[in-house]
This record gives structure tokens, sequence and C-alpha cells, in this order.
């Protein structure tokens, strides 16, 4: 397995991937071009073989200073449970150290409760929201009306 920066060419390659890792699900919007242009020195490719089999997606906040914030990741359902996921993250958590900051910051739905078992395995803490949704603390109205959201945070050693 090798990791490696993510490239601007590596969209069109992780673009048409997105909604088939996710079973159908129409996810590829919520990953425009832009964030392998401008946020290419804090995301993260896996390959095995040549092949994309996991990326992250993340970036230092130019509004808080101490943060980053982790926007999309993706493991190939084939290579789940070989640990990619928490190898990229532990890349991100690095790269966010080395810009100086201690504060790692990620999002996700309320009915995404792999997402939110995840995270809460990878040590991240969720934020008090102003409701609750099936037992768990989510922020109202948060992408806009009816998009609840479960807001995570993570400090760094």
């Amino acid at each position: 397995m090798e990791f490696r920066l993510v490239e601007s060419s590596d969209f069109t390659i992780i673009s048409p991937l997105v909604n088939e890792w996710w079973a159908g699900r129409q996810m590829a919007d919520m990953l425009p071009k832009l964030f392998f242009v401008h946020f290419n020195n804090t995301s993260f490719i896996a390959e095995k073989d040549g092949k994309i089999v996991g990326f992250l997606i993340g970036f230092v906040s130019q509004s808080h200073s101490y943060e980053g914030y982790i926007h999309f990741v993706g493991v190939h359902p084939e290579y789940r449970k070989h640990h990619i996921g928490k190898k990229l993250y532990h890349q991100f958590f690095n790269a966010v150290k080395e810009n100086g900051r201690n504060i790692v910051r990620a999002v996700t739905s309320p009915v995404n409760k792999v997402s939110i078992a995840y995270h809460i395995k990878m040590g991240f803490e969720i934020e008090k929201g102003d409701k609750e949704v099936g037992g768990i603390s989510v922020v109202a109205d948060y992408d806009g009306p009816n998009h609840d959201r479960v807001l995570f945070t993570k400090k760094l050693d």
C-alpha cells in the first residue's frame, strides 16, 4: 500500500468512483474538482498496485487558525477493514500538526451510523447540538432546512 498527496488529475479517476463506492447514493456532487486543486497538500490517496483504493480530502481552516477539517473520505468496498481509512486519517492528522494546528473537525449526516461509529472509534467527540436524532446530538438545519448534521471534534496531541 502506498500513500501520496492528491493531485488535480485524480479528480477524473475518483469522481466516477464516489457514487459506485457509496452503493449508488448520489455523493459525487459533494466532491467538486476545486478540492483536488486547492487542497492537495492536505489530501491523500491510498493506492495498491497502482489502483486508487482510498482517499481523504481535507484542509486547514482559513478562518480558524488551530483547526483542520476532513471533508470527504472514501475506501473501496473490497478494501474496507484493511485499516486504509485509519492510515489516511493519520496522514491528515500529521499534515494538520505540521501546519501548526491541533484540532480536527468533521461533519456527517445523522443517518450515517457507520460514519458516526467510525469517527468515535478514531477518537472524535460529538459536539453538543440543539436536538437529538436517534440518540445522537445533532445541529438542526446545519446544511439548510431539514439537513441536520452531526459535528465532530478531535484534539490532537
